[in-house]
């Protein structure tokens, strides 16, 4: 019993221990105190602080007139708000203070154009703000300036379950015509299927009866019509103008300035792209925010846990791998900022396997945004825009498209204003690769669009140019092509060019769009090679594209033959380049295959028709290069080339039907000595016509397969 007391009993250094602890908690907590103390007395001695009180204490009615503490105050405010930024406490306090009128009018505007925040915005505010603008006392400049604000940073705001929820309210700003393209900019980025009511569509088809098809509007009505199409009965242009003008916020520099000082980008970016302009030389243009976002949730991580287990949603930003993202496919939570999904595989992952159109029209907008901003409204002409953010920009763009097998309406839409002002040489090879994604364009429309301003460009352009346009024009072929294989249905009659899009085309006006191309390239290339001496670089692009024109038939499925024009044929036969004249033969080969299905798919199919004249165009090729290259008949009656006679004799060149045969041909000489060196190694001259006796002969066209001419071995096969 005794051994029980003593082993329950604690011991004296057990006591003194436990005694330590006690001082040692109650020192700690009297530090604390003494720390949080001098916090509040150095917070309430800071002049910041106090300026911040005395706005959210200043009684209503107040004299702005001859009020030096308000303006010192306000003075204070600025410049804190412009060199750090204002936290979301301040913003808070000041938003109220501005809209709530409490000095009148004056000082609402020149508040407002200092609230820069240096972290996020609270929700709560500007919802307070919105309710401030039914009170009626606002003038409407002042109302607008509020709006833009709220565009500019709607995504710093922290959340938008209770911006959403007052959007009924929102929504009623909308008949003010002043008002109306800021608040349809916000209920663009605020709406849900939630939102979509017959009322509101109906209101909105009202205003555009009122002020016409004005573009936001339209993009408005477009979000309602892919939540709701039942709801809109209305068109939609497939191709849009930009719906919400890009308008030059007062906030975009200051924010700009504000993050780079502090040294960190805020996670979420504002919903549009900001630049900045130096002040001490207007041709320089920085490209502050090409960097893509941040994937992050929509909402703060505090709402975000609440939101998820009220809605089983997933933010995108929890996700790390494709079984995650096919675990939780209809769960998805999109970013707050929908250009950080071209950052993200698994974004596109999603983008790809669930089609979301509400998704996309956000990130088209998104994109719009960006690409006209940075490269179409700035004020420099573009001057200094190889930065390597726009290259960064650009190419992660291009992956993204590459990655979706299509590109987006919003880069097509740039793409057909930017060609207008390019100058050929400023960021060439993203450009290129963008031109070449585009779907294909309607015959109608591919002449403006298109045509006009890359002709302007090929004609004034370099060598090199030329070249890089030609492999963009062969790339754009080959997508369209591979598009009507892959789309066509069953029917053959109608063909969906683009998954993401309802663009539908017929078979007859696809074929439209491939000729105009085709034939628009024949008439580049020709005019091309008169201009660069038919240099072989050019002619191999140039032969590119006619490899894939060669074979739309039969490799495509497109009942559609177009021969090259004369200005690029003869070209490429009297090349001095053996490898093009090869690949001639090559191209004239696959056509005659291409010709010689298509004839028999007449006869079965009466619908099935290819143009004689193609088929007369082809035969008078063929006897040119079978005359020329081997029965040595150049110049004879009938051939597409003809000199006169008296000229002939005149040019005092021996057996001048010779000149382009097989041996005689400049491109292929040196292969002719060659090869009589190795059959006659004893002779001192050289006597061609000995090749051309029946066994030699074939030993030389042997010797020229041997060399990798499959072209020519394919054109006209050995016996």
């Amino acid at each position: 019993m005794a051994t029980k007391l003593t082993l329950s009993a604690p011991s004296d250094s057990d006591l003194s221990s436990l005694a330590d602890q006690t001082a040692s908690s109650r020192s700690i907590n009297r530090s604390l105190r003494v720390a949080e103390k001098e916090r509040r007395k150095n917070e309430a001695e800071d002049p910041f602080v106090l300026a911040l009180k005395y706005f959210s204490d200043v009684e209503a009615g107040t004299p702005l007139f001859g009020n030096d503490e308000f303006e010192k105050n306000l003075v204070l405010v600025e410049r804190v708000a412009y060199s750090k930024g204002l936290s979301p406490e301040a913003i808070s306090i000041m938003l109220e203070f501005a809209m709530s009128l409490r000095m009148g009018n004056a000082p609402c505007v020149r508040v407002l154009k200092c609230l820069i925040p240096t972290t996020v915005v609270p929700q709560e505010a500007v919802v307070r703000a919105v309710v401030w603008l039914g009170v009626g006392k606002i003038p409407i400049n002042t109302q607008i300036l509020f709006i833009k604000w709220v565009l500019t940073v709607f995504d710093l705001i922290d959340a938008k379950d209770q911006l959403r929820a007052v959007y009924g309210f929102i929504f009623s700003f909308v008949t003010d015509e002043n008002l109306c393209p800021f608040i349809c900019h916000l209920l663009y980025l605020l709406t849900r299927k939630e939102s979509v009511r017959v009322f509101r569509v109906r209101k909105l088809l009202e205003l555009q009866s009122k002020l016409g098809r004005q573009p936001f509007l339209l993009h408005l009505l477009s979000l309602y019509k892919v939540f709701c199409p039942e709801l809109v009965t209305l068109s939609i242009p497939s191709r849009m103008r930009s719906g919400f003008r890009n308008y030059n916020s007062p906030w975009k520099s200051a924010l700009i300035a504000v993050q780079k000082r502090n040294g960190s980008q805020v996670a979420s970016s504002t919903s549009l792209p900001f630049t900045i302009k130096d002040k001490t030389n207007p041709r320089k243009r920085k490209h502050c925010h090409l960097e893509l976002p941040v994937l992050s949730s929509l909402v703060n991580k505090q709402a975000q846990t609440e939101l998820s287990s009220s809605r089983k949603v997933v933010p995108l930003v929890q996700l790390h791998s494709l079984t995650q993202l096919l675990e939780n496919m209809h769960r998805i939570e999109l970013p707050a900022q929908m250009g950080s999904l071209l950052g993200s595989s698994l974004a596109l992952q999603y983008l790809d396997c669930v089609q979301d159109e509400s998704a996309l029209l956000r990130l088209n907008f998104w994109l719009g945004y960006a690409l006209h901003e940075e490269f179409l409204f700035c004020g420099d002409g573009g001057g200094s825009q190889t930065s390597e953010e726009a290259l960064q920009f650009l190419d992660k763009l291009l992956s993204s498209q590459h990655f979706l097998q299509e590109s987006f309406s919003s880069s097509e839409a740039f793409l057909y204003k930017f060609l207008s002002v390019w100058d050929g040489s400023l960021l060439r090879p993203q450009i290129l690769s963008l031109l070449s994604n585009i779907p294909v364009v309607p015959s109608s429309q591919i002449g403006r669009l298109l045509f006009e301003p890359l002709m302007q460009l090929f004609f004034t352009s370099s060598l090199f140019f030329k070249c890089g346009l030609m492999e963009c024009l062969s790339n754009m072929l080959l997508k369209w092509l591979t598009w009507h294989s892959v789309y066509a249905l069953e029917d053959d009659l109608d063909i969906s060019l683009n998954s993401h899009t309802s663009i539908n085309m017929t078979l007859s006006g696809f074929k439209d769009s491939v000729m105009e191309l085709v034939h628009f390239v024949g008439r580049l290339a020709s005019v091309g090679l008169q201009l660069e001496g038919c240099h072989s670089l050019l002619l191999s692009f140039i032969l590119d594209f006619y490899e894939a024109v060669c074979d739309t038939f039969l490799k495509y499925g497109l009942p559609l033959v177009v021969m090259p024009p004369p200005g690029v044929f003869y070209p490429a036969l009297f090349s001095l380049d053996p490898v093009s004249v090869d690949r001639l033969a090559f191209i004239m080969y696959r056509y005659k295959v291409n010709l010689t299905s298509a004839k028999t798919q007449e006869k079965v199919t009466e619908a099935f028709h290819i143009s004689r004249q193609t088929f007369r165009e082809f035969n008078q090729y063929l006897v040119v290069m079978v005359n020329c290259l081997w029965n040595s008949k150049m110049f004879n009656p009938g051939m597409g080339v003809q000199l006169g006679e008296e000229l002939l004799l005149k040019s005092n060149v021996p057996q001048y039907w010779t000149s382009f045969d097989l041996i005689h041909h400049p491109a292929f000489m040196s292969y002719a000595v060659d090869f009589h060196r190795q059959c006659w190694p004893g002779r001192k001259d050289m006597d061609f016509n000995s090749i051309k006796h029946s066994k030699p002969w074939s030993w030389y066209l042997e010797y020229l397969y041997s060399q990798g001419y499959d072209g020519l071995k394919q054109f006209v096969p050995t016996p």
